[in-house]
């Protein structure tokens, strides 16, 4: 049996709350993309969701960008000391 703990760091600036999982995550999906429901939409990959006590796997989307030169920038688990911290997408 495996015990996993997570720890809140305060932070500031946009990332104002970070928890700290001490489990690593599970290897990226690979995911085929749907059909693009539409003209200017944007690919945004799935990505592993930590519950407070499991990683679930939350898939991708198709979105409108908020600005046509917007870029999706890919959310990532980060190694730190302790553990690992979710990285969110978002757009720049």
């Amino acid at each position: 049996m495996t015990t996993t703990t997570t720890r809140e760091v305060t932070t500031t600036g946009p990332a104002a709350r970070e928890i700290v999982v001490t489990q690593a995550p599970p290897a990226v999906r690979v995911e085929s993309q749907t059909v693009i429901p539409g003209p200017g939409y944007v690919w945004t990959p799935g990505y592993w969701r930590w519950t407070g006590t499991d990683y679930v796997w939350v898939s991708g989307s198709w979105v409108m960008p908020p600005q046509p030169t917007a870029v999706w920038v890919r959310g990532q688990w980060v190694h730190r000391s302790g553990g690992w911290v979710w990285i969110a997408g978002h757009w720049r």
